[in-house]
């Protein structure tokens, strides 16, 4: 089984948040920049990457998506903020999974 990223994108530091699941990170940022898989991202601007996690199981990272979708928002800021208190753009810190 392949693994995945959960991954959530911002338009700014405490902006809106957009939560998404994807077994390639760096190709899927570039597709939310381009436009060309969501138009949530699209209509907020949301295409920063603020948090990311690596799952060794697609399925798990699917279900942790779903969970973490019906969380409020101070969770999710939490989760963010834990690993990136200053909401910098990780795009640069992506892993290229070959």
């Amino acid at each position: 089984m392949k693994g995945g990223f959960v991954y959530i994108l911002s338009n700014k530091p405490d902006g809106v948040l957009y939560i998404g699941v994807t077994t390639d990170l760096a190709t899927r940022i570039e597709q939310h920049r381009l436009g060309k898989v969501s138009s949530f991202t699209k209509t907020y601007n949301c295409h920063r990457p603020v948090w990311f996690e690596w799952f060794d199981d697609l399925n798990d990272a699917q279900r942790f998506e779903r969970r973490m979708k019906k969380w409020n928002r101070e969770w999710k800021v939490t989760r963010i903020e834990d690993r990136n208190p200053t909401w910098d753009d990780l795009t640069s810190t992506i892993p290229h999974i070959i």
